[in-house]
């Protein structure tokens, strides 16, 4: 097998050729494979409702079959489904596919019940065809994604890359590559014209100097050459390229050392110039969009679920102390804009404090005895849906603070540098530092640097399923009743 392997792989370089196959490719596959899917559901359905339905009602069911089908795709791929990072992680492949079909269905109804064709079709079969769908979907890529992954651990999709340049530029570019599983290239080696050939770095050769490059490409051993040079050295840069351009191989130039500091920053086209993008609005596009319906459906449900014990709240305030019943409070929002939280006032109407607040302790002499209890329970953070459906706040995000709140004697943005960049989303009712143990009282810098590392987290990471997961941790916090009072 092993001389099999050997004569196949002289036989590849003898001719200049390697097997086509790369993850664009598989992600082609996936495409028409969960297109397959969808198609299949519907047939399926079909046949579990022994559907038989007069020629054009059945031409309706295959259009509406075929909408599906192709508006799945474009959602998936605006979802970023079948990128490398989907491509290899199951999890992240699933939570995208799976919105991707529940958006697919939520819109095809939208669109029935505005053109009043509902009644055309079967709910039941409509429902087991949403539901055959989604099981055959995720089914696929748990048996596509794996299978991927055996593959790139192979080397399946690997691309052999030369590297011209082994000074200080070109080690960085090999520990960077040699770093990051998610790429798919193999470092054949070195190049350079000015280092003996006998060098080594990162336990790579350095192979001899460009015509020894040009030799090895043209025996089909390279795919792809980096030249890694200091952009600097702009005459030298030129004569390489032009050399190497002589040859069918794909001709990259790797970043200046400098460039490395913004390793994982996208590149985009600014004209026809590449520019590096340091920092993307957050949660922004296709993403703001979801997230503003979220809050909005979720957000009015929530309201109405709880507007009886609003009401009973309110009662209690108003029996238990003289003053209002709500309680505003400027908080920074949004782009550090100031906005007026609402909340169920907790504490004695005249130990109230607009400014220069004071975090409640454990104990608290300002707290009402209803006040204690409705911030145990977080009830007193329920008006606050009145500033989720204004659009001031998010159900999930980071929480507000006010600018003069401390920890440790010093205001947050003295703590923390960085601070502000909370307030590139709209903040939360609850967010992922409150879930995760960071709530309540903030009494030293390193609580706030912690509560700080996990808004940055949510920021960063930020889907529908993660908001219903804070959702759902959320009551299971407030339940236990902790860190709050």
């Amino acid at each position: 097998m092993s001389g099999l392997t050997a004569e196949r792989s002289s036989a590849q370089e003898a001719s200049g050729i390697r097997l086509p196959l790369s993850l664009t490719t598989v992600g082609w596959f996936s495409r028409g494979l969960e297109l397959a899917v969808v198609f299949v559901a519907s047939s399926l359905a079909s046949e579990i409702f022994d559907l038989r339905v007069a020629e054009e009602l059945a031409a309706n069911y295959g259009r509406l079959t075929m909408m599906a089908g192709v508006m799945y795709l474009v959602i998936s791929e605006s979802l970023a489904a079948n990128d490398v990072e989907s491509q290899l992680s199951l999890r992240k492949a699933l939570g995208r596919i799976l919105t991707a079909w529940i958006v697919t269905a939520v819109a095809l109804l939208t669109v029935g019940f505005l053109l009043k064709v509902t009644e055309d079709f079967s709910r039941a079969w409509v429902l087991t065809f949403v539901g055959l769908g989604a099981v055959g979907l995720a089914l696929t890529r748990a048996a596509v994604t794996p299978l991927t992954r055996h593959m790139k651990r192979q080397g399946v999709f690997n691309q052999h890359v030369a590297i011209y340049g082994a000074g200080p530029q070109g080690s960085r570019l090999a520990n960077y590559i040699l770093g990051h599983e998610k790429l798919t290239l193999t470092i054949r080696g070195f190049y350079d014209d000015r280092v003996p050939a006998n060098a080594q770095t990162h336990g790579l050769p350095i192979l001899g100097g460009s015509s020894q490059l040009i030799e090895d490409v043209r025996r089909g051993r390279i795919d792809q050459v980096i030249v890694a040079l200091p952009w600097s050295a702009e005459q030298r840069l030129r004569e390489i390229v032009e050399q190497i351009a002589l040859t069918p191989v794909r001709i990259r130039l790797a970043p200046d050392i400098a460039g490395f500091v913004f390793a994982q920053r996208t590149v985009v086209l600014l004209g026809e110039v590449p520019v590096v993008t340091v920092f993307e609005r957050p949660i922004s596009g296709f993403d703001q969009a979801v997230k503003w319906i979220e809050d909005r459906l979720l957000g009015t449900l929530i309201l109405l679920c709880a507007a009886p014990v609003m009401v009973a709240v309110a009662l209690a305030i108003k029996l238990n102390s003289r003053g209002p019943v709500f309680f505003c409070q400027q908080r920074e929002g949004f782009n550090n804009r100031p906005f007026m939280v609402w909340k169920f006032r907790t504490m004695f109407t005249d130990r109230c404090e607009a400014v220069d607040i004071v975090q409640a302790q454990r104990g608290d002499s300002r707290v009402t005895k209803v006040g204690a209890f409705l911030r145990r329970t977080s009830l007193d953070e329920l008006p606050q849906l009145f500033n989720v459906l204004l659009g001031q706040m998010s159900l999930v995000g980071p929480r507000p603070h006010a600018a003069s709140t401390r920890a440790g004697g010093r205001v947050f943005s003295e703590v923390i540098a960085r601070y502000a960049s909370r307030h590139n989303v709209r903040p939360g009712m609850t967010g992922w530092a409150q879930v995760c143990g960071w709530r309540g009282e903030t009494q030293t810098e390193e609580q706030l640097q912690k509560r700080f590392e996990h808004d940055l987290h949510y920021i960063e990471n930020w889907s529908v399923w993660l908001d219903l997961y804070i959702l759902i941790r959320t009551v299971a916090t407030v339940v236990g009743r902790r860190g709050a009072y």
